[in-house]
């Protein structure tokens, strides 16, 4: 999550009220889903929970949200863009390496030290979370007035054209920036295997940028003496770069600044950004109630929406909502609803006592696994329990086998945690790899969820549970991973069918497919080299991996039958 620096006094005065840590504190931070990480001085470290609300990552996003709660401002905060004519030409070039790009100008605009303090970390923080380190979107700042228009978004080869990159006095190669400029070496595998790379350059041949890298050093470089600014933002979607333009833009006029529209020219199509036209849902008054357990009156409904910066009209049996364009958090009307409880105040729900004569417990299911993972510790094993959202390098480059398809999450926070996992056994290779100057032997089993592609589901997805076992040390073998797992089968009465099966995680020859009445539901082996070499470990390693679902489904179709 994203954690960001504010000034209490900077705060204060674009709300327009005097505002304290402890009012800050006690309530108002419950809106935004934010903690007080720390204090120094004036500046507080708020740590934002909302990993979906670029808009919030800045003094000015966090006012902007907050104004309704201190003073009586209500519903979306109005911003226009006045029509220019700068234009952007869009070579189909950059099609195959970073396709889109929206623009806007920032004119007559003051630039204070908290400004720009505040607009380089919320670059920064939109870029690397909300941008995925700057893969899906990245954001370019200049001094306007060095810019001569019109402009061109296009691809070059790596040693056609040079330009100074910010920080530095001689002019590079595009290629020259990936080898030697500190951005150019962290992000250039977001170019890699690609045989042009992106700029952007004025009417006057003069590049202003190499996206998503860094800015030239002609035009990049923004200071105090800085009186209107051209923003950019290039990337892989154009609906993330549309909003991250919004974002920024916003944060400026909420500066005093005024916005000036960029045409943006793709040959077949032309953009207008930034577009500040409000988004709309309709939000049923029976959902409202049935969810919050509320009955809430329209005039009631109208208040706490307009707190939380919406629009509300009455339909027939709805709502009408409109909120802000750079809001890209509202994908269903529960959204809408969460906002409605968030405004009204948790803490004024009162607590009712469900008059249920029923008690919770265990599923049969469930207390079969947890039968499981009593057996295990009695080898001397010792359980783990790891989070189920991974990445693909760990679930498949990492183990060795080809990329498939999975769960993945639209907006991760990180690119450590990007899809859920498909399987256990990765969570334990990686566990090892962490854990690789701790003492030897070292055995390790994971009884946990995974989720895999499931067409015919109502979600699309199955959720099911996996027990996988894995242990280290220099006598581990076929023999060792196969002894646990006949315990396990043969404790439940169950007589299996072991075939040798080739599996790219595990050595050939050295690995097996564990069966029951035909259902296939384990594998079993010794650890390849190449995947104990990814993840840097120099014992060897057996494990298994059985599927619990099917094994629980084999045990119940056997007691009917019996």
């Amino acid at each position: 999550m994203p954690t960001i620096d504010i000034s209490l006094k900077d705060l204060s005065k674009l709300i327009g009220k005097e505002i304290t840590r402890e009012n800050l504190e006690a309530e108002a931070l419950l809106w935004v889903k934010g903690e007080i990480d720390g204090q120094e001085g004036d500046l507080l470290k708020i740590d934002c929970k909302e990993s979906n609300r670029p808009d919030l990552w800045s003094t000015e996003g966090m006012a902007r949200a907050l104004s309704p709660f201190y003073t009586k401002e209500r519903g979306i905060r109005k911003y226009t863009a006045e029509a220019s004519d700068l234009y952007i030409h869009v070579d189909r070039t950059v099609d195959e390496v970073r396709p889109f790009i929206t623009a806007a100008v920032i004119t007559d605009i003051s630039i204070t030290e908290e400004l720009l303090k505040q607009l380089i970390q919320l670059q920064e923080k939109v870029s690397m979370t909300f941008g995925r380190k700057r893969k899906t979107v990245g954001l370019g700042i200049y001094d306007y007035d060095k810019i001569t228009a019109p402009l061109t978004y296009k691809a070059c080869k790596p040693t056609e054209i040079k330009f100074v990159p910010l920080g530095f006095t001689k002019e590079m190669t595009l290629k020259e920036v990936l080898e030697k400029h500190p951005k150019g070496i962290e992000y250039a595998h977001l170019l890699k295997g690609h045989d042009r790379y992106p700029i952007i350059i004025d009417k006057n041949n003069v590049v202003a940028s190499m996206p998503p890298i860094t800015n030239s050093e002609t035009t990049g470089k923004v200071t105090e003496k800085t009186k209107n600014i051209f923003l950019e933002i290039t990337g892989t979607n154009l609906e993330d770069c549309k909003v991250a333009l919004n974002v920024m833009a916003c944060a400026l006029a909420d500066r005093g600044g005024k916005i000036h529209s960029v045409t943006i020219d793709y040959g077949k199509q032309k953009i207008i950004t930034p577009d500040f036209t409000p988004k709309k849902i309709k939000v049923k008054f029976e959902d409202i109630e049935r969810i919050t357990g509320l009955k809430l009156s329209l005039k009631e409904l109208k208040e706490l929406l307009e707190r939380f910066r919406y629009d509300v009209k009455k339909a027939k049996d709805c709502l009408d909502v409109e909120y802000p364009s750079f809001r890209q958090d509202i994908l269903h009307p529960v959204d809408v609803i969460e906002d409605i409880l968030i405004s009204y105040g948790f803490n004024n729900i009162e607590t009712i006592i469900p008059n249920l004569a029923t008690r919770g417990e265990l599923s049969d299911f469930e207390q079969f696994c947890e039968s499981i993972r009593n057996v295990l510790p009695g080898f001397g094993a010792q359980e783990l329990l790891n989070f189920t959202l991974s990445n693909k390098e760990i679930l498949f480059e990492k183990m060795n086998i080809k990329e498939q398809d999975c769960v993945e999450i639209a907006n991760p926070v990180s690119s450590k945690w990007s899809c859920i996992r498909s399987w256990v056994l990765p969570s334990l290779m990686e566990f090892l790899e962490n854990n690789k100057t701790q003492e030897y032997p070292q055995q390790i089993y994971e009884l946990g969820e995974c989720v895999i592609l499931d067409e015919k589901a109502e979600t699309g997805t199955q959720t099911i549970k996996r027990l996988a076992w894995a242990h280290a040390e220099k006598e581990a073998n076929f023999t060792k991973a196969k002894q646990v797992l006949d315990y396990i089968l043969k404790g439940l009465g169950l007589d299996y069918e072991m075939k040798e099966e080739e599996h790219d995680s595990f050595i050939s020859g050295r690995c097996a497919r564990v069966s029951v009445n035909g259902v296939k539901l384990a594998y079993v082996g010794e650890i390849h080299p190449q995947v104990l070499k990814n993840f840097s470990l120099e014992f060897p390693v057996c494990a298994f991996e059985l599927n619990v679902n099917e094994l629980y489904k084999i045990l119940k179709g056997k007691e009917k039958s019996s």
